[in-house]
């Protein structure tokens, strides 16, 4: 998918107070951009930043950050949130692979990884979020107790992902085809836009929670 480039869209993001710039020197001490303790749960490719803010404003006590690579992608979450401010919410410009120069060791207690660039190519296969590259750098900043939650429409990246849980050392607890129609798994789900949008084409919804 190509995203159109919106003029202005970085100078809008480097002056919004919704985005962490520096967020390298917030490793190990998330807690004190929200004046208080509290669990931290990051969606990694947050895109318009829907799922996120729902998650927020349902649930004021736990810490989220949004990791969006594409400036264009973030500035409608920038948006949004100056329509509908959330204490507990905040964003961060910037590529996944350098997730381990954000976060401290034990540092993030849940992951989000919502309908994700699949990387079709073989040799693209390390650049996609829930694989086994990917699964070693969550490890080091997710929480002993920590989990990921995994969410597609897309069959082979699915079954890709199932396949490199075991190799990097994680486990399944919980895993579903059909999510919408899985009575457990489906109870107090908060959809994404793109999830939306395919479970009304008829696509099932995949999704697993993985755990170490």
């Amino acid at each position: 998918m190509r995203l159109r480039n919106v003029t202005g869209s970085r100078e809008v993001i480097a002056d919004s107070r919704f985005v962490i710039h520096e967020p390298e020197k917030q490793k190990g001490k998330w807690n004190e951009i929200f004046e208080k303790d509290a669990p931290i749960h990051i969606e990694i490719g947050m895109g318009k930043g829907r799922f996120l803010m729902d998650l927020a404003a349902a649930n004021p006590d736990i810490h989220y950050i949004g990791i969006e690579k594409y400036s264009t992608v973030l500035l409608r979450a920038i948006q949004k949130m100056e329509e509908n401010e959330l204490p507990n919410l905040r964003f961060i410009r910037m590529d996944a692979e350098d997730i381990c120069e954000v976060f401290d060791k034990g540092e993030v207690a849940r992951i989000y990884l919502n309908f994700s660039d699949p990387w079709p190519k073989d040799r693209h296969a390390k650049r996609r979020l829930p694989s086994r590259q990917f699964l070693a750098r969550y490890n080091q900043i997710l929480a002993a107790d920590g989990r990921i939650e995994f969410k597609t429409d897309n069959t082979d990246l699915f079954d890709f992902a199932l396949e490199e849980v075991g190799p990097a050392g994680w486990k399944i607890e919980a895993m579903t085809r059909d999510l919408h129609h899985d009575e457990k798994l489906s109870a107090g789900n908060i959809m994404t836009e793109y999830e939306e949008k395919f479970s009304s084409m008829g696509n099932p919804i995949y999704k697993y929670i993985i755990y170490r």
